[in-house]
């Protein structure tokens, strides 16, 4: 551990390798449990909920998270989509030669922060090293499991006409957070990354109302392919109101320079709340006393009839339909 850099030998299976899991890992990540066994031990009981999710993205440091925080706060998001709180996360490394040792711990850092926040724990997990070139400097695999409170039924199918649709919070910071720091562009404003774990929202929405329909977490694609996840699984026709979606005024310009639509910006702390009407003052009461959804607001309705699909009012009066993106727009965001 005297080199300042990761080394082919750090994923041999040797000396260094073991050092490398008790000095960087499990001095950050243990959990009490006694290391070095083959699997982690759990106990839970009732419905759990599991998922699994990759990062890859680029730069690993960027305004607001790293790709640690990142790793932990899209599992533990996906996690509370499902109504579920978080229980224990499994962390995968894929370390390339060469990657500074100050990088990796502050990116381990990070994980543990937002793994504490979350409520949850990293209780096991596993490091490759991959010669210079195999990897851009650091991937990270996550899987997560979480349990469903009892009478907690939420899903993307569950979305009903006359059902009034919510957004936790401003749209696209994430993804123009990295794209500007990635592209190197400085905006008069700097715009943060939302990345933030959304269990404890999540938990205070449903504590105050139990009679939550759809949650679902709009990261790659965005608001406009979250929403049209959602249309489809439902079979419904959901209308959005341009001038009712929050957007920073940072990210909006940054938007116009770029010719990006930020409705498929990515978001890694923010949450589409599907809710029937008689319910949406007190989800929307209930999100606005955390801190992480004090600008949630009501941005459309599900239709009665039509088909699968996402329309959009524009300030106009006039509705365009808001489809699924062909291509990315932002790769490697996430």
């Amino acid at each position: 551990m005297s080199e300042d850099r990761v080394l082919l030998a750090h994923g041999d299976g040797g000396e260094l390798m073991a050092e490398l899991i008790e000095r960087v890992f499990v001095s950050r990540l243990g959990t009490g449990d006694p290391p070095g066994d083959d699997s982690a031990r759990l106990a839970a009981s009732g419905r759990l909920a599991f998922t699994t999710d990759a990062f890859v993205v680029d730069p690993i440091f960027f305004p607001g998270g790293d790709i640690g925080k990142l790793a932990v706060c899209g599992t533990v998001n996906d996690l509370a989509a499902a109504g579920a709180r978080p229980l224990a996360l499994s962390a995968g490394f894929i370390l390339e030669e060469g990657l500074l040792f100050s990088d990796l711990e502050r990116v381990v850092d990070s994980m543990a922060a937002a793994a504490r926040e979350s409520g949850a724990q990293v209780i096991c997990g596993d490091t490759k090293v991959v010669p210079r070139g195999g990897a851009d400097q650091i991937y990270i695999t996550t899987s997560g499991v979480g349990e469903v409170p009892e009478g907690v039924e939420v899903s993307g199918a569950g979305a009903r006409p006359g059902d009034v649709v919510i957004v936790t919070g401003s749209v696209g910071d994430h993804g123009l957070a990295v794209l500007s720091r990635r592209e190197g562009l400085e905006f008069e404003s700097p715009i943060v990354s939302d990345c933030a774990p959304l269990a404890g929202l999540v938990a205070e929405l449903l504590a105050a109302y139990s009679g939550v329909h759809v949650l679902r977490d709009p990261t790659r694609g965005g608001l406009a392919t979250a929403l049209n996840e959602i249309a489809r699984q439902s079979q419904a026709t959901i209308e959005v109101e341009e001038s009712a979606v929050p957007v920073g005024e940072s990210v909006a310009a940054a938007c116009e320079l770029l010719g990006l639509d930020p409705l498929y910006a990515a978001n890694e702390g923010k949450m589409v709340v599907v809710v029937p009407e008689a319910g949406a003052e007190a989800a929307l009461s209930a999100l606005r006393r955390h801190p992480l959804g004090k600008q949630a607001s009501a941005i459309g309705r599900v239709l009665e009839g039509g088909e699968a699909r996402v329309l959009l009012r524009t300030a106009l009066g006039t509705h365009r339909i808001l489809d699924r993106h062909v291509g990315e727009q932002m790769p490697r965001i996430c």
